[in-house]
C-alpha cells in the first residue's frame, strides 16, 4: 500500500509524516524505516524508528532509488512501514509525471512484501497526476 502526504512547501508535510511514523510505533508489530535527505529530523522520531539519511548514498535517479528500497527490504524481512520525506527529491525525479514507473514499481513491491510506503510529495494536491490521486491521505 502506498500513501501520499502532498502539499506545497511549508504546508506541514514533514510534521505530518513524523507524527504518522511516531504513532505507527504503537500500532505496528513490524519495523519502521524513515528516509530523509539529511539528518535534521532524526531527533524528532522515536528511537524505535530506523532513520536513514539517503544523501549519504550515491543515488542519482529513480531506478537507483528503487534498488535502494529493494535493498532495505531484503536486509530486514520484518519491515512493515517505510516513510520517505520528499519522494521526488530523494528519487531524483524532476517532473512529477515522470514518476509513473517508480510509483508502479513501488506499488508492486508493497504488495509483494506487505509493506506500507508513506511518502511526502511537494505538490499541491490539485496538481497531482491522476495515477497518484488514489494514494493521497493528507
Amino acid at each position: 500500500m502506498i500513501r501520499l502526504v502532498a502539499g506545497d512547501t511549508g504546508e506541514g508535510k514533514t510534521k505530518s509524516l513524523i507524527k504518522m511514523a511516531n504513532e505507527a510505533t504503537n500500532l505496528t508489530k513490524g519495523n519502521i524505516v524513515y528516509l530523509d535527505g539529511d539528518s535534521s529530523h532524526m531527533l524528532h522520531l522515536k528511537h524505535q524508528i530506523r532513520y536513514t539519511n539517503i544523501s549519504e548514498y550515491p543515488i542519482t535517479d529513480y531506478k537507483e532509488f528503487f534498488g535502494f528500497m529493494c535493498g532495505i527490504l531484503s536486509e530486514d524481512n520484518d519491515i512493515s512501514e517505510i516513510y520517505a520525506d520528499g519522494l521526488l527529491r530523494l528519487a531524483h525525479v524532476s517532473d512529477i509525471h515522470a514518476s509513473y514507473d517508480l510509483i508502479n514499481k513501488l506499488k508492486a513491491l508493497s504488495e509483494k512484501f506487505c509493506v506500507r510506503f508513506i511518502f511526502s510529495v511537494n505538490c499541491d494536491t490539485s496538481l497531482l497526476p491522476d495515477f497518484m490521486k488514489e494514494f493521497i491521505v493528507a
